[in-house]
C-alpha cells in the first residue's frame, strides 16, 4: 500500500467507501448492458471523479488525490511498457514468419479433436519457461487463435484454452513477477509459495483438461473446413518462407527468460530478432520494420480470414488496452490513497474470527480488489499487506495468504474485461466485442483454470484440508512492519 500523505485524516466508514464503488460500478453495469457499449473508459474516467470528490469532502487536496493515481501509474508503468512492447513484438514475429511458421506446423501435427487440450498444455509449458503469462498469450496464444479458426473453433473456446494454459505458468513460474510479488509481500520464500500453490493449482489444471479433451474441438473435419485449412496452410506458405531462421526470435526470448533477463529488455531483443529475421529473409528496409511496430504488419493475401488474423500487432493496436490500464489504474489508485478500499477491506475483516474466513475472506478481497481497482499488482499487495499478522495471530503460516491472493488476483486478472490482464488478452487475441454480441467475453467463464483454483481455495479454507500452520520460526519474526494495519486496529477505525 502506499503511504497516506493526509495520516490526521480518518478512514471513511463504510457507507462513505462504497460510493465511488457502487457508483462506478453501476455506470458501467448502464453503459455495458443498457447501451450495449462495451468501452469502460469513461465510466471509469468519471468513478475517479467521484473518488476525488468524497476525498474532498474527508478532506484530502487535489494534490493528494492526484498523487495517489499517479503513484499506482508509476508502480504499474512496467505492465503498461511491457504491453507496448509486446504489440511491436507481436508485429515483427509475424513479419519474420515466427507466428506464421508455429499456425502452419500446428494445422499439420495437431489433431482438431484434441485442439483445446493441446492449446492448454502448450501455453502452460512456454508461459512457465518465459514466467509471462502476456507474451504467451500474444504469441503462441495468437497463433492458436489462427489454428483455431481454420478448424473452425469458436473463438471464445480457444481463448479459454489459451487463457488457462498461459496464467497457470505465470502463477507458478519462478520468473513471474507476480508470483515473486506475492512472495515479498506476505514475506514468505518464492519456492515454498510455488510448492504450497500444488494443492490449488494441480486440481484446476486437471479439471480443466479433461473438460477441454471431452470438448475436444471438432471430432472430424469436414470438406470445407479441410478446404479452409488448405487454404490457410496455402496462404501461410506462399508469403512466409519457415525453416530455423524464424524461430530464432522464440527460442532466443526462451532462453533470455531461463537467464532470468527482465522481461521488457528479454522482450525488446525478442522484438529486435524478429526484425532482423523479417529484413534478411523478406527485404523489408527499415522504415517498413518501423512502420510495423508502430501500426502493425500488414499483408494481403487470397483469404480473408487470414488477413485478419495476421494483419494485427504494433504499439497502435495496444492503445485501447493501454488507455483502459491508466483510466482503471487511476481510479483504484484514488480509492486507494482516500482509504476507501481499506474500509471497505476492515469491514470484511471485522467478520473474521477464524482461519476459515480469513482464508476465503483473504481470496474473495483479492477479487473484489481486482474488479475495482482494475490492477493485478495492488488486489494481491493490499490483502497480502492487510492480511498477513491476523494468520499468525490464529497459528498459520502466511503461505496460505500468498496461495490465496495469487488465486484471487493473478487467476482472476485475466477474467476481468477492464482488468489489466483481461484488457491485455481482449486486445492481444481480437477478441473483438460489438454492439449486442458479447459472445467473444465468453473466454472468461471457459478460462476454467482461472475460476477453478481460488473455488477450490475456498473449498480448502471452509474444509481444513492443505491449510499449513506456521512453523515456531515463522511466528517468532512475525512482529509486524512499520505501516502495516492491524485487525484490532482496523476494527476500531470502522
Amino acid at each position: 500500500m502506499t503511504q497516506n500523505p493526509s495520516p490526521e485524516i480518518a478512514m471513511p466508514s463504510l457507507a462513505v467507501a462504497l460510493i465511488p464503488i457502487v457508483l462506478t460500478i453501476g455506470l458501467l453495469g448502464i453503459q455495458i448492458f443498457y447501451y450495449d457499449d462495451f468501452t469502460p473508459h469513461i465510466a471509469l474516467a468519471i468513478g475517479f471523479a467521484i473518488t476525488a470528490l468524497v476525498g474532498w469532502a474527508q478532506g484530502y487536496r487535489w494534490k493528494d488525490i492526484e498523487s495517489g493515481a499517479f503513484h499506482v501509474l508509476h508502480v504499474a508503468m512496467p505492465s503498461i511498457a511491457t504491453l507496448i512492447v509486446v504489440g511491436m513484438l507481436v508485429s515483427t514475429w509475424i513479419a519474420s514468419g515466427t507466428v506464421p511458421m508455429l499456425i502452419y506446423y500446428g494445422l499439420e501435427l495437431i489433431d482438431p479433436s484434441w485442439f483445446l487440450a493441446a492449446s492448454m498444455l502448450l501455453c502452460s509449458v512456454v508461459s512457465l519457461s518465459i514466467g509471462s503469462s502476456w507474451t504467451t498469450v500474444g504469441t503462441i496464444g495468437l497463433a492458436l487463435i489462427g489454428i483455431g479458426s481454420a478448424f473452425d473453433i469458436p473463438i471464445y473456446w480457444t481463448a479459454g484454452a489459451v487463457v488457462s494454459g498461459s496464467f497457470f505458468g505465470d502463477k507458478v513460474s519462478p520468473l513471474s513477477d507476480t508470483t515473486n510479488l506475492a512472495a515479498a509481500v506476505t514475506e514468505t520464500n518464492v519456492f515454498d509459495h510455488i510448492r504450497n500453490m500444488m494443492p490449488t493449482t494441480v486440481p484446476a489444471m486437471l479439471i480443466a483438461f479433461v473438460i477441454y479433451l471431452m470438448v475436444g474441438g471438432q471430432t472430424s473435419v469436414d470438406a470445407a473446413q479441410l478446404e479452409q485449412i488448405t487454404l490457410y496452410k496455402a496462404g501461410l506458405a506462399e508469403h512466409f518462407e519457415f525453416g530455423v531462421l524464424p524461430l530464432l526470435p522464440l527460442l532466443l526470448v526462451m532462453a533470455l527468460a531461463f537467464f532470468k533477463v527482465a522481461p521488457i529488455p528479454a522482450l525488446f531483443i525478442g522484438f529486435i530478432a524478429g526484425a532482423v529475421v523479417a529484413a534478411a529473409n523478406y527485404g523489408y528496409d527499415l522504415n517498413q520494420v518501423l512502420t510495423f511496430a508502430h501500426s502493425g504488419f500488414k499483408i494481403e493475401t487470397d483469404t480473408d480470414a487470414l488477413n485478419s488474423l495476421l494483419n494485427r500487432g504494433g504499439v497502435s493496436s495496444m492503445t485501447w488496452v493501454v488507455t483502459l490500464m491508466m483510466f482503471a489504474l487511476a481510479f483504484g489508485g484514488a480509492l486507494e490513497r482516500t482509504r476507501c478500499l481499506e474500509s471497505v477491506v476492515a469491514a470484511i475483516m471485522r467478520l473474521t474470527g477464524s482461519f476459515r474466513g480469513l482464508q476465503t475472506n483473504a481470496i474473495l478481497t483479492s477479487v473484489a480488489t481486482n474488479v475495482v481497482s482494475g490492477d493485478v499488482y495492488l488486489s494481491i499487495a493490499l490483502p497480502g499487506r492487510m492480511y498477513g499478522p491476523e494468520y499468525n495471530k490464529l497459528g498459520y503460516s502466511r503461505l496460505n495468504l500468498s496461495r490465496a491472493i495469487e488465486e484471487g488476483g493473478t487467476l482472476v486478472s485475466p477474467l476481468i474485461p477492464w482488468n489489466a490482464g483481461g484488457a491485455f488478452v481482449i486486445g492481444a487475441l481480437g477478441l473483438t466485442v460489438v454492439s449486442g454480441d458479447y459472445s467473444a467475453l465468453l473466454y472468461a467463464p471457459l478460462a476454467f483454470a482461472c475460476w477453478l483454483s481460488p473455488a477450490i481455495g475456498i473449498l480448502y479454507a471452509q474444509t481444513g484440508w492443505f491449510s499449513k500452520r506456521a512453523e515456531p520460526a515463522e511466528l517468532a519474526q512475525s512482529a509486524p512492519a512499520e505501516g502495516d494495519t492491524s485487525l484490532q486496529e482496523m476494527k476500531g477505525a470502522v
